[in-house]
């Protein structure tokens, strides 16, 4: 096993949620932006980092725990935008309305795998769908796209994603999934 591996939480998006993303994200392309691969679309509840290999296995047990515990949501697109400084953004994402069990359970997994490291900025839900380019100019700002209709995210599991750098992307992949809610009685 590696020294180290790179560690976060995510959840998968469902089908046909990606598609829509990307078609939706056509309006902020240029020379500036690169677009996220499809198969790496996902949302992410906390990054854990660079960890020693030999933590994964007390990671995989306290996720799951934190999973066992956590009731399934659902969140809902609000737009599709310049983020998360809309007057200096870094990246094109699709914001999702706030959800109180996706800044409950986003928190826990932070308390839980980082108590050292406090994190005081709410999370926001969102998928990044685009990065700007390090040395390009400053981008232009460009109007969000708003879903028409409801669009849902439905979280019923998260997963402990590796993450392996790579040009011009990195790789991305889920080690282990578990089901929201597995301690719930009645559901």
């Amino acid at each position: 096993m590696q020294d180290t591996i790179r560690l976060f939480i995510a959840a998968s998006l469902p089908d046909g949620l990606a598609p829509y993303l990307q078609q939706k994200l056509q309006p902020f392309l240029d020379d500036s932006v690169r677009a996220i691969p499809v198969q790496n679309l996902h949302l992410t509840l906390f990054f854990i980092g660079n960890v020693p290999g030999t933590a994964l296995e007390t990671i995989r047990r306290q996720v799951k725990e934190i999973a066992n515990q956590s009731q399934p949501f659902t969140l809902y697109l609000d737009a599709i935008e310049q983020g998360p400084k809309p007057k200096s953004p870094r990246l094109v994402w699709a914001r999702f309305k706030d959800d109180p069990e996706f800044t409950r359970l986003s928190k826990q997994l932070a308390e839980t795998l980082a108590p050292n490291e406090p994190n005081k900025l709410k999370p926001t839900p969102h998928i990044t769908l685009a990065r700007y380019k390090k040395h390009a100019a400053r981008p232009e700002s460009k109007p969000a796209v708003m879903p028409e209709g409801t669009i849902a995210l439905p979280v019923n599991a998260i997963g402990i994603w590796k993450s392996e750098l790579a040009s011009p992307h990195p790789v991305y992949s889920v080690l282990e999934a578990y089901l929201l809610g597995q301690n719930q009685t009645g559901a």
